[in-house]
């Protein structure tokens, strides 16, 4: 069998932090060999961009050879570059990187067959009413994206279970943050 490359979004640069439910604006990718659990980190630089990180992550990642992606949600255009390449997309995956990938070799989690989140989703526009007036107006129109592919808004169990999983990040995030901040303070 080939050697297989899985990237999986995540809040810190190691197999034990948490599978960051936002494709495009997470802050790293864990690229890991599933038979070894050998990996590489690769800092998400564009997840502070104010558009089009989507497309550039999914770039990279296609870049790095990957063949699977596990993430929490992918947008529409992070999604077409990804399928363009062959890259198998695996979406509303939550808990550790460990975790994620120890699951997919397993057999458990299942394909995702199309975007699951509107474009911009990571902008923190969710699934308000004014859904895709942001961002210079482009998004949602008439439950078509402007790349033309199809998104149907996932079920309210589907969107409480995503914004738990953004929650559950965003803790990660702050206590990786006010540890980082107790150890500045602490050298000086």
């Amino acid at each position: 069998m080939d050697f297989v490359k899985i990237a999986v979004s995540a809040t810190a640069p190691n197999l034990d932090a948490l599978v960051d439910p936002r494709f495009g604006r997470a802050p790293y990718f864990i690229i890991v060999d599933p038979d070894s659990m050998q990996f590489e980190t690769m800092e998400n630089s564009s997840a502070s961009a104010p558009g089009g990180t989507g497309i550039s992550v999914a770039q990279a990642i296609v870049g790095k050879g990957v063949q699977v992606v596990l993430t929490g949600s992918c947008g529409p255009n992070a999604y077409e570059v990804l399928s363009a390449a062959g890259v198998q997309i695996i979406t509303g995956v939550s808990g550790t990187v460990r975790d994620a990938v120890l699951s997919f070799k397993q057999g458990k989690p299942a394909s995702t067959s199309a975007p699951d989140v509107p474009p911009h989703f990571g902008m923190g526009g969710g699934f308000g009413k004014d859904r895709g007036r942001g961002m210079g107006g482009f998004g949602m129109h008439g439950g078509v994206s402007m790349s033309g592919v199809v998104f149907q808004p996932p079920s309210e169990e589907e969107g409480l279970r995503q914004l738990k999983g953004q929650a559950e990040a965003l803790k990660q995030q702050l206590s990786e943050i006010n540890r980082r901040i107790d150890e500045i303070t602490s050298e000086d």
